[in-house]
């Protein structure tokens, strides 16, 4: 691996922030960008084997609610019983009805789908705010770092099934932080008064949109408006202040209307009246306590996942070798402990935040690893800090050490070395979800034909990965969402049938994942 950090600095000063590259010659030499380029290579079989993996999903848990609904009525008859009878996340139910219009090839193509728009987004905010902030990288590092994002959140996770394959789950926790990044593409693009008012425009309509898909994510999207509002006096050049201050106070006007709609909605005003005194008891002391016992739990099994250090690694990559356009050492930024205080208070906050609103529904199971999809739409801004964080090492290291290819060498070395677990956990997940396919597909052929011979009743297996709920949960006690799974082949009820299978499996390298009944 070759060092191309000048050696012919005057000692006490290694790293002169203007020096430039050795002989002159750019950061992106073929030899550089081919090995940043094979490092994006891991991250990136994992994603292709994990859609892959998708041809095994069948739908689980609220899919069966949802398939009989859009095969009658359409999406747009989904879009009403969210808004009118269920929870009013009106954005919800139009990302649902786009893969459930399908029914089980949706689900199948889902995985396919999503991991691409994760990757395709991370990787244009890369290359742009890159190019916006002047720095000039070796070929194929933006693409690692979006690669080395995406498969740290997707995949890094005690229960990868309910963060990827299962549509329901993604749509509500997975995918909007990553909408919420594709905001950014407007604003990183914003060069003309047209331009710009553009910006503003998608700014408010993803806030609105976010507010009624996923209210924690909306909770962490305000957050961080605010603080870089807050902040943008002292961390954003004077021309350009004034055009973000207007971006964040859209955005946050846009998910304020949003949340408007959500709340006043009468789906939401049954949601809260189902839930009763429940939700009432959000702000009490002992749910208040509670939440915060909970998200401690969470921090600890999240900040213990050592995985996430390929983010650091991937950061101070970018901070070793990333070059201004004239080809001098960038500086770092001025206000780094600033930064690196707000980041952190932004992560703690709005991920408490969204503990406090997650618990009086899902009680203590809200800090369990099974139900961490509730985690995820703060678990995105966490790996994009380390991101950062690494990038603001990677430029120390260069002012403080004469040779950074040991470093190089080492967050190498620890980019593939993070993939390994994930890998070995997606083959034992792909093999659980290969049997449950097979065994569901059986079944659904059962349950079809015996509708068309006029049976009105029909027995039902329990087919449970990942802690999914299926009819006769709980021990037989839990008939939801028996009542779907009839409506969707046209019978008046199904009956518990045989004992049920375990689809036993790995959801990561450290946790193992049992039916729930």
């Amino acid at each position: 691996m070759s060092d191309d950090v000048p050696v012919t600095a005057a000692p006490g000063d290694l790293r002169s922030e203007d020096t430039p590259d050795r002989a002159g010659r750019p950061s992106d030499r073929p030899w550089t960008a081919l090995w940043v380029s094979a490092l994006a290579l891991p991250p990136l079989a994992l994603l292709a084997a994990a859609s892959w993996s998708g041809r095994w999903v069948r739908p689980g848990a609220d899919d069966w609610c949802f398939l009989p609904v859009v095969r009658d009525d359409g999406v747009t008859g989904l879009v009403g019983k969210f808004y009118f009878d269920d929870n009013g996340r009106v954005a919800n139910a139009l990302m649902v009805g786009a893969y459930a219009k399908f029914q089980v090839a949706g689900h199948q193509w889902f995985p396919l789908v999503s991991g691409a728009l994760v990757l395709a987004v991370l990787w244009a905010v890369a290359v742009l705010a890159l190019r916006r902030a002047g720095l000039r990288t070796p070929h194929g590092l933006p693409l690692l770092l979006a690669a080395m994002t995406t498969a740290l959140f997707l995949f890094v996770t005690p229960n990868t099934y309910k963060t990827f394959f299962w549509p329901a789950a993604s749509v509500s926790h997975t995918l909007p932080p990553v909408l919420a990044c594709a905001a950014l593409i407007p604003l990183l693009l914003a060069r003309t008064r047209r331009g710009r008012a553009l910006a503003l425009a998608v700014a408010a309509l993803m806030g609105a949109f976010l507010a009624t898909l996923s209210e924690e994510t909306a909770i962490v999207v305000v957050m961080v408006l605010l603080t870089v509002l807050l902040l943008s006096g002292r961390v954003v050049p004077a021309p350009g202040r004034g055009f973000v201050r207007r971006w964040c106070a859209a955005g946050t006007a846009g998910t304020a209307a949003g949340a408007v709609v959500l709340i006043t909605s009468p789906g939401s005003m049954r949601r809260r009246e189902r839930f009763g005194a429940e939700t009432t008891s959000l702000l009490a002391p002992d749910s208040l306590a509670a939440s915060l016992r909970a998200f401690a739990e969470i921090t600890v099994t999240v900040v213990t996942t050592w995985q996430y250090v390929g983010a650091v690694a991937a950061g101070v990559l970018l901070g070793l070798l990333c070059r201004r356009a004239d080809g001098t050492t960038p500086r770092p930024p001025a206000h780094r402990p600033l930064l690196t205080a707000a980041g952190a208070l932004v992560l703690l906050v709005s991920g408490y935040l969204c503990t406090v609103i997650a618990y009086p529904v899902f009680g203590d199971r809200v800090s369990d690893p099974s139900a961490n999809r509730l985690w995820n739409d703060y678990l995105l801004l966490y790996v994009i800090l380390l991101v950062g964080a690494g990038a603001l090492l990677g430029l120390a290291l260069r002012r403080h050490t004469r040779r950074t290819a040991p470093a190089k060498a080492v967050c190498a070395a620890l980019c593939v070395l993070v993939c390994v677990g994930p890998a070995v956990a997606l083959s034992n997940l792909d093999s659980a979800m290969r049997d449950r396919a097979e065994k569901w597909d059986a079944q659904d052929r059962r349950l079809r034909e015996g509708e068309a011979a006029g049976r009105r009743v029909l027995p039902y297996e329990r087919l449970v990965i990942s802690n999914m709920l299926e009819p006769f949960s709980q021990g037989g006690r839990s008939y939801w969402p028996g009542g779907c799974v009839a409506d969707l082949y046209g019978l008046d009820r199904v009956t518990d049938g045989v004992a049920g299978h375990n689809f036993q499996k790995m959801s990561d390298d450290h946790m193992t994942i049992t039916e729930d009944s």
